[in-house]
């Protein structure tokens, strides 16, 4: 399949539900969000290698109008760029692949639950918490004082993955987490000392 590279902090344009090619990133990182009437941006999540992006993109486009967006935030991304007509004809008639579609939805829609889970019953603070911690699997590495988060992300976006309206509630809430000597900033990326601290507000 061809496939085409984007810069940091580009954008992967994919308009329109019924597009002639499907999207599915090869490496590198991306945060997937919709922008919302009132302008604001709501990140959905990251994303890490290898993942269909369309099929993310197809489901959300079923229950709102509001634009999807996909940006870099690696150094660079690549994507496949396969024939919409060609995909679906192979989960038709491939099981294996139809399963594994079957799988990714069914995954997304448990992410989306337990995201929602914990901004509706931890308030500001513990959503901010949540986010951090979820951050682990992806894209945390261990080092001597606890696990450094190695990807810069702002204030902004951990208050579009939060729902905080304002990145100035999330910066007072990151100054009470290092105050608390739960996290501390190194090279303007994230660095968690107590990690269970965070996970309590994920059991």
């Amino acid at each position: 399949m061809p496939s085409i590279t984007k810069k940091k902090h580009t954008y992967l344009m994919i308009d329109g539900h019924d597009q002639e090619y499907m999207y599915v990133l090869k490496e590198g990182i991306i945060k997937v969000s919709v922008i919302l009437c009132d302008g604001r941006e709501f990140n959905i999540t990251y994303i890490k290698d290898f993942d269909v992006i369309s099929l993310l993109k197809d489901e959300i486009n079923e229950f709102t109008t509001s634009q999807f967006r996909v940006r870099i935030e690696s150094d660079t991304a690549t994507f496949y760029r396969v024939p919409r007509e060609l995909f679906f004809n192979e989960v038709k008639y491939n099981s294996d692949f139809k399963n594994y579609v079957d799988t990714y939805y069914r995954t997304k829609l448990k992410e989306a639950i337990i995201r929602q889970q914990t901004m509706t019953m931890n308030g500001k603070n513990g959503a901010v918490c949540a986010f951090i911690y979820s951050l682990i699997p992806l894209f945390g590495r261990k080092v001597k004082k606890g696990i450094f988060i190695d990807l810069q992300i702002t204030n902004d976006d951990i208050a579009g993955f939060c729902g905080v309206s304002t990145r100035n509630s999330v910066n007072r809430i990151l100054r009470g987490l290092r105050e608390e000597n739960v996290i501390t900033m190194v090279y303007h990326k994230i660095l968690i000392l107590d990690e269970n601290y965070l996970k309590r507000y994920v059991q």
